[in-house]
């Protein structure tokens, strides 16, 4: 059972990196289930017993990304507290401003797909989804329980994980109105415009003024600069 199990981690490891090739060189749209077997040398039935899909396969390529990224295991290995809380915070909305000021290929293409995935089936957003809050949702809900605990936070609302993805959908859309050459909103060109987004969320998902302000501004170690993501997702 443990061979097959093995050779069944292999085969998938081998699909991933086909994949990788395939979408490098044509892209996503360019890129067919059909391409992605070929370059594994095996049939399209084989490749969908290990991926229903060409979305899945494309999650799984940048879930693997998010995995390998130091500053995100960095994160993920901080004990729960208000810091930790912040420095996630900081992280998401640090490399979101980031990547919207300039935006490289891949970047773009995953924000294009992002939204018209949101507009179509909802599919390669689901598994996105997924992924990040498998990935950062503990992080987040045990920081904020701790900071509620510690009182440096106040509870809002029932379902703390709720907090987290109006974080999240908050810094996506900013990056997304800032993404065009010219952008669709200017935020008035805040030279500032980084710390108030984080001052917005923290202030959203339940910190109080004292805690934001003897956080928010202590310097992040290198290791945790920038944050990559699954935040970018």
């Amino acid at each position: 059972m443990n061979t097959l199990r093995m050779t069944s981690d292999l085969r998938r490891e081998l699909i991933l990196a086909a994949a990788k090739r395939c979408f490098a060189r044509t892209g996503f749209a360019g890129t067919t289930t059909k391409s992605i077997a070929a370059a594994a040398s095996i049939s399209e039935g084989l490749l969908f017993k290990h991926f229903p899909s060409k979305s899945a396969l494309y999650a799984a390529i940048l879930a693997e990304e998010c995995e390998a990224d130091p500053a995100l295991v960095t994160l993920l290995g901080l004990p729960p507290s208000t810091e930790t809380l912040v420095v996630l915070i900081r992280g998401m909305v640090g490399h979101f401003l980031q990547a919207s000021d300039a935006p490289d290929e891949e970047e773009a293409q995953r924000l294009r797909l992002m939204v018209i995935s949101h507009l179509d089936d909802g599919e390669f957003s689901r598994l996105l989804y997924d992924k990040i809050g498998e990935l950062i949702a503990p992080v987040f809900t045990a920081s904020l329980q701790r900071a509620v605990e510690t009182g440096d936070a106040s509870k809002v609302g029932r379902e703390p994980l709720n907090l987290f993805w109006f974080a999240h959908h908050t810094v996506l859309m900013t990056m997304l109105t800032r993404l065009p050459v010219v952008p669709c909103l200017s935020y008035a060109d805040a030279p500032d415009l980084e710390r108030q987004v984080c001052e917005f969320i923290l202030r959203g998902i339940g910190l109080n003024e004292t805690a934001i302000a003897s956080h928010l501004d202590r310097e992040l170690s290198p290791e945790l600069m920038p944050l990559k993501a699954a935040e970018s997702a």
